[in-house]
This record gives structure tokens, C-alpha cells and sequence, in this order.
């Protein structure tokens, strides 16, 4: 009875399936054994020779043939009219830039003239085609020989913006500016379009004002602007801009913008003149004595991208600091501390888990 318990239908299929694998494994095996042994012919050093002489002048032959030229940059400019309806002047412009990103061989034969050409269309009433003509520029700016000539643009390119109320003019001239030098002949020009600047910040779209915020923070670190950028006047509601439901690139942007404004204002150049703010400027409202920025900028420190929460702490830090002469013996932690128990909601965040280690 025990040998016919054994017997049953899952039994049986194991035991074929078992039978089945042994015999497929022994048949591998016999054929491996029966085969004859791999015996590779030898290659003559020659033949080696030869394939690697072939090799180097077929490599050779491809790097030193240029590429091939197909005309297309030279047409689109050649074509390029103001006499032209707009359509067709957008989309010239448009393949202008295409090709300049993909042809570079093209793109880097062209002159100062067609640079100059394509420049003239930010005089266009339209304003799709000063759009499209800010990208043609800001791609040529790609071509290290062309970025000078460009920057002799560059008043043109700030009066387009500041002229202009329009978000995709501002993104499309503040990133082309982004990418230039700023010439010291057009510091008189900034220090008067200031305002308009600072407008875009405080109500562009959220683009707009990542793009402005990178401008400005470039003009802040020349000393000569300084004392303007900080002495513009500004919206009673500016600290909004750094509430935590802001972009985070947007709300990256402010703080390093802010972190360069506390380095300039510690400078001791700058310390050495006493200055006079007006009652609602950029300096009274992040560093005067009723500034609210402290609140925000703690606020910031639990915010959910890291890259925010570090530029927060970074600029915290920045705070504490008097003066550079104090810089050697300035502790981080400490100034922390201090800069907790200075804010109205100082107390119930240094006793967080996210600031204290305990």
C-alpha cells in the first residue's frame, strides 16, 4: 500500500520532467565530446600589418575631409529682406538660428555684416520677429568671434527689453545678455533703466524673473551699480517673491541674488561711504530695521528642494557677518543660534529635528 501511495499523477509528472532534463544534459554532453577540437588558422603578420595601415588612412581620410558646406545659412541670410512680409522674416529668422546650432562650420563662416543684419530686426514693429532675431543673436553668441561684436549690441538689447512690456521679449533679451560681458560704457544706461529692470522681477512671469535675477546678480558684483540696485525703489510686497510656494529655481535665484547683495553691502569699500536709502528701496526692505526677511529666509531652510535650503543657510550665515575683518574668527554655528533667537519664529525652529542634531 505504501509503494501504490506513492504513485500518483504529480509524482509521475516530476519524475518525467526530471528524466527529461538528465537526458537533454547528456545529449549536450556527447556532442560536445564528439566535435572536433577548435583549431584557429593563424593570421599572418602581414595581413595584420595591412588591415591597420587600411584602418589609419580610411580614419585619417574621414577627419581630414571638411564638412561638406550645403549653403543653407547663406541662403536664409541672403533672403533675409525687411521688405519682407512678417511671416516670412519670422521663419527666415527661425532657420537662421537652427542653422547656426547645427551648422557650425556655416555659422562660423558668416561676417560682422550678417551679425549686423540679423541685429536690425529688433527694430521691427513686430514683435515675434525682435523675438526671433534676440535667439538668432544669442545663438551666434555661441561663436567665440562673434560674442564682442555682439556686446556692441548691447545697449539696443537692454532698450528692447525695458521698451517692451512683453514676457517672451524679456526671457529671450535677459538670456542673451546672460550670456555677454558687461560693458562699462552702458553703466549710466543700467543705473537709469534700473527700475524697469527691477518691474520685471516684481511682475514678469516666472521665467522672466529667473532670467532677471541671473542679470541682476551679475550687475550687483560690479561696485560702480551697487548703491543703485540698493537704492531702487521696490514694491511694499517685494519679500513676497521668497514665499515658499515660489519656484523653487525662481526662489534659488532670489537667494543667490540676496546672498551677493549682503557681500556687496559688507564690502569695505562700500561701508567706507555712508550712504542714504529711500524709505521703500531694495536696502530697507531686506536689511533696514523693520525687515521681515529673516521669517523668510527661515521659512526657506525646511523647504522641500535641498538646493533651496542650502542657499537659505547660506545666506543666514552671510547675515551674521559685520564686517570681512571679523571673517577669520566667525562661527557658523554660533551666528546661526543668534540669528534663530533674533526672528519672531527663531524659538519653535531651532528646537526642530530639521535644525538641531538632538
Amino acid at each position: 500500500m505504501k509503494y501504490l501511495e506513492l504513485v500518483t499523477t504529480k509524482n509521475m509528472v516530476t519524475a518525467a520532467t526530471g528524466a527529461g532534463v538528465m537526458f537533454l544534459l547528456a545529449k549536450t554532453i556527447l556532442a560536445g565530446l564528439r566535435s572536433p577540437c577548435y583549431k584557429p588558422q593563424p593570421v599572418p603578420l602581414a595581413r595584420l600589418a595591412l588591415e591597420n595601415i587600411h584602418e589609419s588612412m580610411h580614419e585619417s581620410i574621414h577627419e581630414s575631409t571638411p564638412a561638406k558646406d550645403s549653403g543653407e545659412l547663406r541662403g536664409l541670410l541672403r533672403s533675409l529682406n525687411r521688405k519682407s512680409d512678417d511671416y516670412s522674416k519670422n521663419m527666415i529668422l527661425h532657420g537662421i538660428t537652427r542653422c547656426v546650432y547645427l551648422l557650425d562650420v556655416e555659422a562660423a563662416a558668416c561676417t560682422y555684416e550678417d551679425i549686423k543684419l540679423v541685429a536690425s530686426f529688433m527694430d521691427d514693429p513686430d514683435m515675434g520677429i525682435k523675438i526671433q532675431a534676440l535667439h538668432a543673436l544669442k545663438a551666434f553668441t555661441g561663436i567665440g568671434k562673434f560674442r564682442n561684436k555682439i556686446q556692441e549690441f548691447f545697449p539696443k538689447i537692454l532698450e528692447v527689453i525695458t521698451n517692451n512690456w512683453d514676457n517672451d521679449v524679456h526671457i529671450a533679451g535677459l538670456r542673451l545678455l546672460n550670456g555677454l560681458q558687461v560693458p562699462d560704457h552702458v553703466h549710466a544706461l543700467l543705473k537709469k533703466l534700473m527700475p524697469s529692470l527691477m518691474e520685471i522681477l516684481q511682475m514678469g512671469s516666472a521665467l522672466a524673473q529667473v532670467q532677471v535675477l541671473k542679470f541682476l546678480t551679475m550687475l550687483v558684483q560690479k561696485e560702480v551699480l551697487l548703491y543703485d540696485i540698493m537704492n531702487c525703489q521696490v514694491h511694499p510686497d517685494f519679500l513676497n517673491l521668497f514665499q515658499p510656494s515660489r519656484p523653487g529655481n525662481l526662489l534659488y535665484e532670489m537667494l543667490v541674488f540676496l546672498e551677493h547683495l549682503t557681500e556687496g553691502r559688507l564690502a569695505p569699500q562700500y561701508q567706507s561711504t555712508h550712504q542714504q536709502y529711500n524709505e521703500l528701496s531694495l536696502h530697507e526692505v531686506l536689511f533696514g530695521e523693520d525687515s521681515r526677511i529673516a521669517d523668510h529666509l527661515l521659512s526657506l531652510v525646511i523647504h522641500p528642494e535641498e538646493v533651496v535650503q542650502i542657499q537659505a543657510c547660506r545666506v543666514i550665515l552671510k547675515l551674521q557677518l559685520e564686517d570681512r575683518e571679523i571673517a577669520g574668527s566667525y562661527n557658523p554655528d554660533a551666528a546661526f543660534g543668534s540669528f534663530l533667537t533674533e526672528s519672531d519664529i527663531g524659538l519653535p525652529l531651532a528646537s526642530s529635528t530639521i535644525i538641531s542634531e538632538h
